[in-house]
């Protein structure tokens, strides 16, 4: 969202779109459905997600968990990871022809896998574990079962997730490119469109949302010309798209763009690295979905954006138009969806042809390395920090139930793209006993997060944090909270379940142990901790289970639970 520059251009055209979709090459057939019935989707590749693009398909089970899932082709299991958020229980399989296929929140593997498993984590004594399987350990053969679908880790319904990577880069790749059987006849939705002005920054403007509607072939306008005033505009659609059989929203997969015919820019959603993904704030109009929009996509890269690959024949202004003639122009928008729906959107701009730069001061810059050094707060947004340059802004107000200011920067609506350190010191005395036991709270407006703050020997303390908001130091001396959700045991009793929260940060820590020192496994499920009865490891009889539950700071619980099975 720069200067004015020359506009380099070609012509476009849906057969040249067809025809680049075509530049990479994706083996036809040789994956299989993973699970039995046919393919209806609740999610996409590429779909906008709070942090991420998603990376994979998202496969309905019909609203139940426990469908069998297949090895899409043949390979090995070469991974299995457990965690309580992202993917919960997770299967990877290496395939010989150089991809990997990944299937989460599963729940149970099959029992050779499982038992495997079981063993692995008893040994570390640890729930949480990603294990690295060598080639003769689990072969599998296109068809054969590997596990069972499930609702495991951050997922908020039944489903397989469903990705394709490339096994050299770990890039999750578009799995419908692969020649899977999607019935989707329905053409993506440009539902409405946002006008920027490319002279300013993104975070200094929330122009309105125009609604499309459709006449004859095309989205357009209500109004037969639209009048802008900056000189320089990028475009913003909110686009759905639908399929047969699902009312979920999925993502588009090409969008172009074009001025009075002319080719100036193009966007493929095909292949996004986890170490890429997050770009997507950059990508996208954060800000106005946090505050409660929709997510409108940007036809132009942002400066701070570097997710070059997936933009394609960018003019000289990144993506951004060039109105400055102040003529009427028509601007075409070609999107297709992964089966190839085309929908058109159409209409006529003039722009007053005023540039709009920043005039603050100071300015944190998107490519530069911008440092705040005051007497008790420090930190730097490093030049792969900020999508988009930003007028600065911090304020501090005095807190007397913390050990420092509360000191605000920025905006909690303003993105940061990786973690940073934010260093500080404290404005009165803290007692002793108390120097390891701060944590940092961030407050985004509505809720307050804590995180332990590591002091050092210059009396700073230090967190990293990954967004902007509100923070002040506190006291953390209040341990977390074991509550029984089983409340009591018989013999149709397959499972334990507690509680455990904390007020202030987070539980790291929950274990479990018998009267004997047997240490049992506890899954996490959100604040829940389940323990499924096992003979080996609880036998029937009286037992005493003792717990301990400890925060980030190191304030441990300890519980008593008694019970006969």
């Amino acid at each position: 969202m720069k200067q004015i520059k020359i506009l380099v251009v070609v012509m476009f055209s849906f057969a040249a779109l067809k025809s680049a979709a075509q530049g990479r090459s994706y083996p036809q057939d040789y994956f299989r459905n993973p699970l039995e019935f046919p393919i209806i989707l609740a999610g996409n590749f590429g779909e906008c997600r709070l942090g991420h693009f998603h990376s994979g398909m998202d496969i309905k089970t019909k609203g139940i968990e426990n469908q069998v899932v297949h090895a899409a082709a043949d390979g090995y299991i070469s991974r299995i990871k457990m965690e309580k958020g992202g993917f919960g229980h997770a299967l990877y399989i290496t395939h010989p022809n150089g991809y990997t296929t990944l299937y989460a929140h599963l729940n149970n593997f099959v029992p050779k896998i499982q038992q495997y498993l079981r063993k692995q984590q008893y040994q570390k004594k640890q729930w949480g574990v990603d294990l690295a399987l060598s080639p003769d350990q689990f072969p599998v053969k296109k068809g054969d079962q590997i596990a069972w679908s499930g609702n495991t880790g951050a997922s908020t319904a039944p489903h397989l997730h469903f990705e394709i990577r490339d096994s050299k880069t770990e890039h999750p790749l578009n799995p419908q490119k692969f020649g899977f059987a999607v019935e989707d006849k329905k053409p993506p939705i440009p539902a409405r469109m946002a006008l920027y002005d490319g002279s300013r920054t993104i975070y200094e403007q929330d122009p309105p949302l125009q609604p499309l509607k459709k006449k004859g072939d095309v989205y357009t306008t209500a109004t037969d010309t639209v009048k802008v005033e900056g000189a320089l505009m990028g475009i913003g659609l909110d686009i759905d798209d639908f399929m047969e059989g699902s009312n979920n929203t999925i993502a588009f997969y090409t969008a172009e763009w074009a001025l009075d015919g002319e080719l100036q820019g193009r966007i493929r959603l095909d292949d996004i690295g986890y170490d890429e993904t997050r770009y997507l704030h950059g990508y996208a109009d954060y800000r106005r979905m946090v505050s409660g929009g929709p997510w409108i996509q940007l036809l132009f890269q942002l400066p701070g954006n570097r997710l070059d690959h997936i933009y394609e024949s960018l003019n000289n202004n990144k993506g951004v138009l060039d109105l400055s003639d102040k003529m009427p122009h028509k601007v075409t928008v070609t999107i297709t969806d992964d089966e190839n729906n085309v929908s058109t959107v159409q209409f006529y701009v003039r722009s007053e042809g005023k540039l709009n730069p920043l005039t603050c001061d100071p300015v944190f810059k998107a490519t530069a390395n911008n440092k705040v050094d005051q007497p008790n707060i420090s930190f730097v947004l490093d030049d792969r920090q900020l999508y988009d340059d930003v007028c600065f802004k911090m304020d501090k107000k005095p807190d007397a139930a913390s050990f420092s200011d509360r000191y605000m920067i920025l905006s909690a609506n303003i993105p940061v793209h990786h973690y940073f350190d934010l260093n500080i010191k404290p404005n009165k005395p803290i007692p002793f006993d108390l120097r390891d036991k701060i944590a940092c709270i961030y407050n985004d407006g509505k809720s307050d997060a804590g995180s332990a703050a590591q002091k050092d020997d210059k009396g700073w303390y230090k967190t990293k944090e990954r967004d902007l908001g509100s923070f002040r130091l506190v006291a953390d001396t209040v341990p977390p909270v074991i509550t029984p959700l089983t409340k009591s045991v018989s013999a149709k009793t397959n499972e334990l379940i507690f509680k455990a929260t904390d007020a202030l940060t987070s539980v790291r820590k929950f274990e479990g142990t018998l009267e004997d020192g047997t240490w049992l496994l506890f899954e996490p499920r959100g604040s829940n901790f389940i323990y499924h009865f096992d003979d080996k490891t609880c036998p029937a009889g009286s037992h005493t289970l003792t717990l301990k539950a400890a925060d980030e700071n190191g304030n441990e619980t300890v519980y008593k639970y008694k019970f006969n099975r």
